[in-house]
Parts: C-alpha cells; sequence; structure tokens
C-alpha cells in the first residue's frame, strides 16, 4: 500500500520510527508537502517541514535546509515584492486637490453620467455637470452621448475634486480648472461677445468669447437683466446658439458664478413727457375723451398701486393716441419727467393708446421701477 501511495504522488515522503512500547510495533509517520517537491526523492532521514506563503521560496532550498528556520530569507522575499503603483497614484490625487493643481488627463472612454480620464494608473471620473458647457457652443445640439464619443482620445484639462482611495471614488472637474485659468481675465463692467448655451425660464446661460477665440466660461443672463421690459420667460427673448453681447455686473469668485446684463447696454428707455411720445400725427387730449376708451386693466394697477408703501396718491392724467401700434399688452414706464412735490409720471401703453398716470410717493425712482414690476407680476 506505501509504495502505492508513493508511486501516485499522494505522499511525497515516508518516514519510519519504532516505539518504545514493551511489544515492538511499527509505526508509521507521514509528512506531506508539495506533490512536485524537488526534495520527494531524498528519505535519508525524517524531515519535517512547515508550509509558508511563499512557497517559491522552498524550492530554492536544499533537502537539508528547514524552511520554518528561513525567517531572513523571507523577509528579504517580501521586501522584493513591487509595491501596487497605484497606491503611489492615489497619494498623488490628494496632493493635486489640496493643492489645486490642473492635471492634463487623456479621456478614455464615457458612459451615461460622464467621462473617463486617465489619471497615471488610476481611472478618474469627469461627469457631464463638471464639464465645460461652453465647450459644445459652436456645435449644433446634439445628445450628449455623441459629443462625449467624439471627445475620446483627445486631452482635457481637470482638478481634482475627491480623491477617496477607499471608495475608489478619483472625481474631476473641467469647470473648475477653467475658472482658475479664465476668471482672471474679465472684471467687472467688460462687455464680452457671447453665445446662448442654454435656456431656463428664469435666464439664459450664455459662453463667454475670450481673445483666443474659444468659449472657456459660462455667466447668467438672469430674466430680470435680459430687458427693460417686463419679461415672464427668457424663451420668448432667446434661443440656443444666439450672439449676443453682455456685460459683466457681478463676479462671485467663491461660488465661481458670473453675473451678466443686456438691458444695461441699452439705454432705459425712460420719456420726458407724454408729448415726447406722442408723434407730431398723433393726437393729445388733456383729458379723458368720451371717445376714448380708458386702458384696460390700469383701474386695478392704480388700486394696486395704492397698496405698496410709501404711495400715499396715484390720478390719472392726459391720454392719447400714437401713430403706430407698439404693444397689445398694457406696458408701464416711468418717466424721466421732472418731479414736482413728490410726484412722479407712469406712461401706460397698449396698442396706439397712451395715458400718464401720476404718483405721489416718498419712493425714490428704483424704487417705484421695483414696486411697478412686483405690481405687474401680480395683476394679469
Amino acid at each position: 500500500m506505501i509504495s502505492s501511495l508513493c508511486s501516485t504522488g499522494t505522499l511525497s515522503s515516508l518516514s519510519l520510527r519504532v516505539t518504545d512500547n514493551p511489544s515492538p510495533s511499527l509505526s508509521i509517520v507521514f509528512v506531506p508537502h508539495l506533490r512536485f517537491s524537488p526534495f520527494a526523492a531524498a528519505a535519508a532521514a525524517p524531515l519535517s517541514v512547515s508550509f509558508h506563503r511563499h512557497s517559491r521560496l522552498a524550492a530554492r532550498l536544499g533537502p537539508a535546509e528547514d524552511v520554518s528556520a528561513s525567517d531572513d530569507a523571507t523577509s528579504k522575499t517580501d521586501e522584493e515584492v513591487p509595491q501596487d503603483p497605484r497606491l503611489a497614484d492615489w497619494e498623488t490625487a490628494r496632493s493635486f486637490k489640496e493643492a489645486g493643481s490642473i492635471f492634463e488627463g487623456t479621456i478614455v472612454g464615457f458612459n451615461n453620467g460622464g467621462l473617463l480620464i486617465r489619471f497615471y494608473s488610476l481611472l478618474g471620473f469627469l461627469p457631464y455637470t463638471l464639464l465645460n458647457q461652453a465647450r459644445f457652443c459652436k456645435d449644433s445640439p446634439r445628445p450628449i452621448l455623441q459629443r462625449a464619443k467624439d471627445l475620446v482620445g483627445s486631452t482635457v484639462s481637470v482638478k481634482v475634486v475627491e480623491a477617496n482611495e477607499e471608495r475608489r471614488s478619483l472625481i474631476l472637474s473641467e469647470k473648475d480648472a477653467n475658472w482658475s485659468r479664465y476668471s482672471s481675465k474679465i472684471e467687472v463692467g467688460s462687455v464680452i461677445d457671447g453665445r446662448v448655451d442654454s435656456i431656463e425660464d428664469y435666464g439664459a446661460f450664455v459662453s463667454l468669447l475670450f481673445p483666443d477665440g474659444e468659449y472657456h466660461l459660462t455667466g447668467l443672463v438672469h430674466i430680470s437683466e435680459a430687458s427693460w421690459d417686463i419679461v415672464q420667460d427668457a424663451r420668448n427673448l432667446f434661443a440656443e446658439g444666439d450672439d449676443v453681447k453682455v456685460k459683466v455686473i457681478n463676479i462671485d469668485r467663491e461660488k465661481q458664478r458670473i453675473s451678466l446684463s443686456i438691458k444695461q447696454l441699452e439705454k432705459d428707455p425712460l420719456y420726458n413727457t407724454l408729448d415726447k411720445v406722442i408723434t407730431e400725427e398723433g393726437e393729445v387730449s388733456t383729458g379723458l375723451d368720451a371717445n376714448m376708451e380708458p386702458l384696460p386693466g390700469l383701474d386695478s394697477i392704480c388700486q394696486e398701486l395704492l397698496k405698496e408703501q410709501g404711495i400715499t396718491d396715484v390720478q390719472l392724467g392726459r391720454q392719447g393716441l400714437e401713430k403706430r401700434a407698439v404693444s397689445q399688452d398694457l406696458e408701464l414706464w416711468l418717466s424721466s419727467a421732472p418731479v414736482k412735490d413728490k410726484q412722479f409720471t407712469l406712461l401706460a401703453r397698449a396698442g396706439r393708446q397712451v395715458q400718464e398716470v401720476y404718483l405721489t410717493t416718498t419712493l425714490e425712482q428704483d424704487d417705484i421701477k421695483k414696486a411697478v414690476q412686483r405690481i405687474l407680476e401680480r395683476v394679469p
């Protein structure tokens, strides 16, 4: 049986010893180790073998050597095992984040959420929300995945915004990198060419054109800065791809936001008097003409004006007809006519019809504008 076990390789060595019992008997001790161990043939003396995690070390030992006593050799082998380069690259990623350094990475792929960026031996993730949207403003509208596919193989400047080795999370941002490079090149009061990138109810996002011919940053034209007219929806003024000229009115460097204005590049449409509005071919009446209907909704507006704090009296004044209809909707303008006895003049316009409204108030001109805007938003 013993010869059978050895021949099949089940046992690699065999040791025999005789016990000290009064009745001598043969005791067999099986000492198993590697099936194809190089010292299977060395059975001249009993051999005690303890296994070690570095099995390749046993193959280098002679038959008379004891692996369990080779602590020095084991320690040396541990030192020879190369360190995973990814450990050092995670440390590099953390240092990039702390220093705010910009990294030039290659786009190697994409998915539904963003782009995959090679960061040394690591794979970083650039969400579409942190991508510089201005890079697409020259492109015709296409699904984001088609645009992302075209970017594979190109390089992108990014900053590390998260480097969590435990969660294997390496998040990158192109917006942060662009802000660091280009925000210092603009200032409040600058007038810049731009292109409408996207539109929301509250305003339009405009990509700003820099001297190098590229769009690097994006700002918001709030609906209140889009026009001197009362605008309810920015989509009524803009379309994606429109070329516009904008003025920088605020830069929030902490939140990385740029506020833009279009209306501040236009003259505030204040009128001196009703006579200035009415053309020579128009008509002016000193009072309510029997043949001229009051402007629809003007009575309700006058009642709302009296509810505003600081307005003590509202009176309707002269009426007139313009040569051409300006707007079918009721518009209300603050005139720049001289103020007498704290009395300001508003001009109400609808179709061809124009009428003066006199306000007695302690409010300043800008506060009156805000009050009028609030009222127009309340009155249908």
